[in-house]
C-alpha cells in the first residue's frame, strides 16, 4: 500500500519526503500499525504514511547494505519524534560492539568510546530476548554510563536482525530526558520494519552482484586453463577445484590469481592438474 502511495503521488520519492517529513518542525504522527499484529490498533495517520512512503523509497533505493543503513539513521531523525541522533551497530554475544552506521561521531563513540575497548551499552543485553529498549535517563545510571557521559540522556533501541550470535540494532537518541514516549516507540518500530526489508534486500543484491563477478572470474580462470593445459572446458573447472582443494584457497581468489597472472598483474597460477 504504502509503494502504491509513492507510484500515484505523481512526487519523486526526494520530492515526497521534503514534503513529508520536515526536520525542524515538531515530529506528531497518528500510527498506522494495522500490519503490526503485536502492536494496538490506531487510526491511519496519513502523515506518517507518506512520511514512511518515502523512507521507504530511500531506503529501497539503496545500493549496497552500508547505504542502506547510512540513509537509515539519517532517515531516524528525521521521522522519530524527538531524536536527535541515531546509530546503527552490531552487538555480538559476549558484549563486543562495533559501529556500523552513526549520524554523528558523538554516536559512534557512544558504541566505541575513545578510551579503547568495548563498553556496552547497560540495557542492550535485553534485546537478545525483546525487540525495542528505551532509556529514559542514563544519569540515573551514574557515572559508569556512556551515555551521560556524552550528554545523551535518552536512548530508544530496535532491534533489525537477529541470529545467534549477533544482534543488529538502530539506537536513536537524545539529550533531553524520558524524550522517547509510546508514541515514538511505534513510529520506531514502523520505521525499522523498512529498514529491515530494505536492508535483506540490499545484501541480497549484493550477494548477486558478487556471484555473477564469481562467475565470470572462474568462467575466464577456466578459459585460460583450457588454453594453457590445451584441456576441455569441464577439465579445467576440475583442475581449478583440484587446486583450491591442495592449496586451501577459496575457488574465487584462485581464479583472480589466474586471471591477473595472465594478465601481467602478478600472481601465481595452476600450472599442472
Amino acid at each position: 500500500m504504502l509503494f502504491v502511495l509513492c507510484s500515484q503521488s505523481g512526487m519523486c520519492c526526494g520530492a515526497l519526503l521534503r514534503t513529508a517529513v520536515r526536520p525542524r518542525l515538531p515530529k506528531r504522527f497518528v500510527v498506522a500499525a494495522s500490519e503490526f499484529t503485536d502492536l494496538p490498533r490506531f487510526p491511519v495517520g496519513f502523515e506518517l504514511a507518506e512520511a514512511l512512503t518515502a523512507a521507504a523509497c530511500e531506503l529501497h533505493g539503496t545500493d549496497t547494505p552500508d547505504d542502506t543503513m547510512t540513509t537509515a539513521v539519517t532517515l531516524a531523525v528525521r521521522l522519530l519524534p524527538e531524536a536527535e541522533h541515531a546509530g546503527i551497530a552490531e552487538i555480538q554475544r559476549g558484549g563486543r560492539l562495533r559501529s556500523l552506521a552513526w549520524t554523528d561521531e558523538t554516536v559512534r563513540f557512544a558504541v566505541e568510546p575513545r578510551q579503547g575497548g568495548h563498553t556496552p551499552h547497560p540495557d542492550w543485553e535485553r534485546l537478545w530476548t525483546t525487540p525495542v529498549v528505551r532509556t529514559d535517563d542514563s544519569e540515573a545510571d551514574g557515572d559508569g554510563n556512556v551515555l551521560s557521559g556524552l550528554g545523551l540522556r535518552s536512548a530508544l533501541s530496535l532491534r533489525l536482525r537477529a541470529d545467534r550470535r549477533r544482534l543488529t540494532v538502530l539506537t536513536a537518541y537524545a539529550r533531553k530526558p524520558q524524550a522517547f514516549d509510546e508514541d515514538a516507540t511505534r513510529v520506531g518500530r514502523l520505521f525499522t520494519a523498512h529498514v529491515s526489508l530494505a536492508l535483506d534486500s540490499a545484501t541480497v543484491r549484493e550477494q548477486l552482484t558478487e556471484a555473477m563477478r564469481t562467475r565470470d572470474l572462474i568462467g575466464q580462470a577456466t578459459g585460460i586453463l583450457m588454453e594453457r593445459l590445451d584441456i576441455d572446458a569441464a577439465g579445467a573447472f576440475e583442475s581449478l577445484v583440484k587446486a583450491s582443494q591442495r592449496e586451501n584457497v577459496k575457488l574465487r581468489d584462485l581464479a583472480r590469481r589466474i586471471v591477473d597472472a595472465n594478465s601481467g598483474t602478478g600472481g601465481r597460477g595452476v600450472t599442472e592438474r
